[in-house]
């Protein structure tokens, strides 16, 4: 469906131009959705930046999210407490992931921002971008720490989501943009001819490649 991220940012971006006037501000969860993120800020000549957020994983089983962990002040944590109860994951194991992915979001944040502080969001249209959506936990949890800023219109913009991850969401935003909900959804990957996992240094080059950064420099 998608040749790459880029390729998928690219189609994105063509369904977003309308906001191009409104001051747009485009967060990309990293590490995916930070090539597809690029594309749209390159279009709408928009500040590009990360919105940090991990997913909190089953115990022996870290693929299956039980919840997700975004930064801001205070963090947000959003927990799936049916699956966890399913599950009967102890209340231990879910404070020692909310701390070791609380102390990942800082090492990134270190690492991607440097000295800088998350880019103003006040009065603008913030746009959260992924390379797609499964169980829709960590956009959830990104999506709220987005909008503790405030934000005039909150956008969610995707390639490639199931419907009824859309559907739980769509009360966290003003508008939502996905441009395929296939059915059966199995897993993100297979919608890209190329899903390779990114490196923190290819993320830092991503950034440094938005109209803002270019301005900077």
């Amino acid at each position: 469906m998608f040749r790459d991220r880029a390729d998928a940012g690219r189609r994105l971006a063509g369904r977003l131009m309308t906001y191009k006037d409104t001051h747009p501000v485009v967060l990309a969860l990293p590490r995916g959705g930070v090539p597809v993120g690029l594309e749209i800020a390159l279009a709408l000549d928009a500040p590009l930046d990360v919105i940090l957020v991990r997913k909190i994983g089953a115990p022996s089983f870290e693929e299956l999210a039980i919840g997700a962990l975004a930064e801001g002040e205070p963090a947000v944590t959003v927990l799936e407490n049916d699956t966890i109860a399913q599950l009967a994951v102890p209340r231990d194991y879910l404070d020692r992931e909310i701390k070791r992915q609380g102390d990942e979001i800082q090492r990134r944040q270190r690492l991607y921002r440097k000295d800088r502080s998350l880019v103003e969001l006040h009065g603008s249209t913030a746009i959260v971008v992924d390379d797609g959506i499964a169980t829709g936990a960590t956009m959830r949890a990104a999506l709220r720490a987005v909008r503790q800023h405030a934000p005039a219109r909150l956008v969610m913009a995707v390639p490639v989501a199931p419907r009824e991850s859309l559907e739980s969401l769509r009360a966290e935003v003003d508008e939502i943009v996905c441009l395929a909900t296939p059915d059966p959804f199995d897993a993100i990957s297979l919608f890209y001819a190329e899903f390779a996992q990114l490196r923190d240094d290819e993320v830092t080059a991503l950034l440094s490649r938005a109209p803002q950064a270019r301005r900077r420099s």
